[in-house]
């Protein structure tokens, strides 16, 4: 079985009119896809900015949960902040991944949309079971990630419905992640 990780890129992610944008990181998402990924056992959790100062408020978040006063008040919270990285950008984040894991990543795109040749999440909860690369979940933050990131992902996901899909499909991407991989990775 592959180890899965999961990133959540800022950037190059959509804007309300389609166009590409970056978004700003907020502490919320960072830690309820910390709080998931060690819920489900992910190895890893990547927040992905390209800003230098979005990326060292995201240390600087870390280092308070991590070793400042914040692990002291809450412990638990540190512990599962410990498996949260930050990355410049995607290829950083499967370096880092590929360093760890000594293979390349497969990359799991997720999305809102219908997006050419997605696969259910049967699909890939199988082939996480026979998989040996690791798997890196793609989220993108805004109005969901750039057409280039699903052009160079390895797997498209569809899109998650409710069983009375009434054509309203934007949640918020720590639900969104939280219900992956729950489907992913959940007990039967």
């Amino acid at each position: 079985m592959g180890s899965v990780y999961v990133a959540l890129l800022h950037h190059p992610v959509l804007g309300p009119e389609g166009q590409v944008v970056t978004s700003s990181v907020t502490s919320l998402d960072m830690h309820d896809l910390a709080r998931a990924g060690r819920t489900y056992g992910v190895a890893g959790t990547f927040v992905v900015h390209p800003s230098p100062p979005q990326r060292l408020f995201v240390r600087r978040v870390l280092e308070h949960f991590l070793k400042g006063q914040g692990r002291e008040l809450n412990p638990q919270r540190g512990e599962t902040l410990e498996q949260v990285q930050v990355a410049a950008d995607l290829d950083a984040a499967v370096e880092a991944v590929e360093a760890r894991e000594g293979r390349r990543p497969l990359l799991a795109a997720t999305s809102a949309r219908e997006v050419p040749g997605a696969v259910g999440y049967g699909v890939l909860r199988e082939r996480i079971g026979r998989e040996q690369a690791p798997i890196l979940l793609l989220f993108g933050t805004s109005w969901g990630l750039a057409p280039e990131v699903f052009e160079r992902s390895d797997i498209r996901l569809a899109p998650l419905r409710g069983a009375r899909d009434e054509g309203f499909n934007h949640l918020p991407v720590r639900s969104a992640a939280a219900v992956v991989l729950d489907r992913l990775l959940g007990a039967p």
